[in-house]
């Protein structure tokens, strides 16, 4: 394990807090996108460590639809509630608030999208844009110097949207002064 948080047993123990306090079932693969907006959890980390959570019935599986969703047993619940001192407060705390903010943004059904077009002379733009029930809330056009910077802002957009997003209001708003000193 080459997680940040450490082993195994944190691992475990951070994905059935998170999982236990939002408190509805989800998709697998929104429970590892929650997981990832920290860097305290390696992906393949999480993916062995849930499946070993699931097979000793600490989470467990429904269908809906024929969609599978996974959710925190009572026993999953003891461990996170009896074992969470074993995982920093402060870890939790960020990552629990991270994991809703992500999960708003999701539910609201706000949809990322970029566009790379070429510019002149070898620079590219990048069109980073934000639609909420088809509305636009949110558009940038930023020209770069590479093909490749515009892929990792691509990237860097699609994983952390709503932090983005948020920056952006922020900044407009002079709330994040910490850029300029």
């Amino acid at each position: 394990m080459g997680s940040p948080i450490g082993g195994k047993r944190s691992i475990k123990i951070f994905i059935l807090y998170l999982m236990e306090n939002i408190n509805y079932p989800l998709r697998f693969e929104t429970i590892g996108d929650i997981i990832m907006q920290t860097d305290y959890v390696m992906y393949l980390d999480f993916a062995e460590c849930f499946w070993e959570l699931v097979d000793t019935g600490l989470i467990e599986e429904t269908q809906e639809d024929g969609i599978a969703y996974y959710a925190v047993t009572d026993k999953g619940s003891f461990v996170a509630r009896e074992l969470r001192g074993a995982v920093t407060s402060v870890i939790l705390h960020e990552s629990m608030e991270k994991a809703l903010s992500y999960l708003d943004f999701k539910r609201r059904g706000v949809v990322p999208r970029t566009d790379i077009e070429e510019a002149s002379k070898g620079r590219f733009y990048i069109i980073c844009t934000l639609t909420e029930k088809g509305e636009c809330i949110f558009r940038q056009r930023l020209k770069v110097d590479t093909y490749e910077r515009a892929k990792m802002i691509e990237a860097n957009f699609h994983d952390r949207a709503e932090a983005i997003y948020r920056g952006i209001h922020a900044m407009m708003a002079g709330k994040v002064n910490y850029l300029f000193d």
